[in-house]
C-alpha cells in the first residue's frame, strides 16, 4: 500500500520496520495453553469445569482466548482499541483464524459485541467488529452487525471492582432484533475477555431470540491469580 512509504509498519512489540507483529515477537506471544476450563476457558489444572462455573448456571456456552492479555498482545490489543491503529485488524484477525484452525468452534455466523452508540461516535470504529470483519473473510463466515444492539451505557468494565460489580454492569444493557440469528450457531467476537459478564449478557440476549448456540472468542483473556 502507498500510505505504507509514508508510514511504515512497524511490530509493536520491538519496533522493527515491515509488520505489526514481528515473526520473533508472534512466537513469544502468551499463549493461554491446556489443560483449561471447557466453560470459561480459563487455566484449570483438573481440565474440568472450574468451581466458578459450577457454581453458576450461564447462557454462554464456552469462552475461548489464544493468548493472556499481557505483554505483546496487551499493546497490540491498545494499539487497535484506543490508538486509532485499525490496520491491525488484519493480523490479529489472522491470529483467531490460526487459533480456530487448531480449536475450532462450531459457529454459522460472526457477531461483533457492539459499542454504546455514544462511545462509537466518540472512538469512530468498534474494534470488535474490525477483527469480526477481517475473520470472517479468512474462515468463510458471514459477519451479523445490526443483530445485536446496546441500549445500556455503562462503565467499561475495567473500572468495575469485583466480578460481581462487572455482572451487574452489563445485566440487560444488549438487546437482539431482527431475527437474523435465530436458530443459528453464534461466535461472539471481542478484543479482550475480563471476566466474562459482557459475553455472558450477550449470549443470553442472542438466545432470548432463538439462538441454538453461543460460543465467546477473544483476542485475549485477563488472568486474575
Amino acid at each position: 500500500m502507498a500510505v505504507d512509504s509514508f508510514f511504515p509498519r512497524r511490530c509493536v512489540g520491538c519496533g522493527v520496520a515491515g509488520r505489526f507483529l514481528c515473526t520473533d515477537c508472534c512466537e513469544r506471544l502468551p499463549r493461554l495453553m491446556p489443560p483449561l476450563c471447557p466453560g470459561c476457558g480459563k487455566p484449570q489444572a483438573s481440565g474440568i469445569l472450574c468451581p466458578v462455573c459450577r457454581q453458576r448456571q450461564t447462557e454462554i456456552d464456552g469462552i475461548r482466548s489464544p493468548f493472556r492479555f499481557a505483554e505483546v498482545i496487551r499493546e497490540a490489543i491498545h494499539q487497535l482499541k484506543y490508538r486509532n491503529l485499525k490496520a491491525i485488524s488484519p493480523c490479529l484477525a489472522g491470529l483467531l483464524a490460526d487459533y480456530l484452525q487448531s480449536s475450532p468452534l462450531p459457529g454459522q455466523a460472526l457477531v461483533p459485541v457492539p459499542l454504546h452508540p455514544r462511545r462509537l461516535r466518540e472512538r469512530g470504529y468498534n474494534q470488535s467488529s474490525l477483527l469480526a470483519r477481517e475473520l470472517g473473510k479468512l474462515i468463510n463466515l458471514p459477519v451479523i452487525e445490526d443483530c445485536l444492539v446496546r441500549v445500556k451505557e455503562a462503565q467499561p468494565q475495567v473500572r468495575t471492582a469485583t466480578v460481581e460489580d462487572r455482572r451487574k454492569n452489563v445485566t440487560d444493557a444488549f438487546k437482539c432484533q431482527n431475527g437474523k440469528v435465530r436458530g443459528k450457531q453464534i461466535i461472539l467476537i471481542d478484543d479482550v475477555c475480563t471476566s466474562g459478564a459482557t459475553l455472558e449478557s450477550c449470549a443470553s440476549a442472542l438466545k432470548s431470540e432463538g439462538v441454538t448456540s453461543v460460543w465467546g472468542l477473544t483476542l485475549a483473556r485477563e488472568i486474575h491469580k
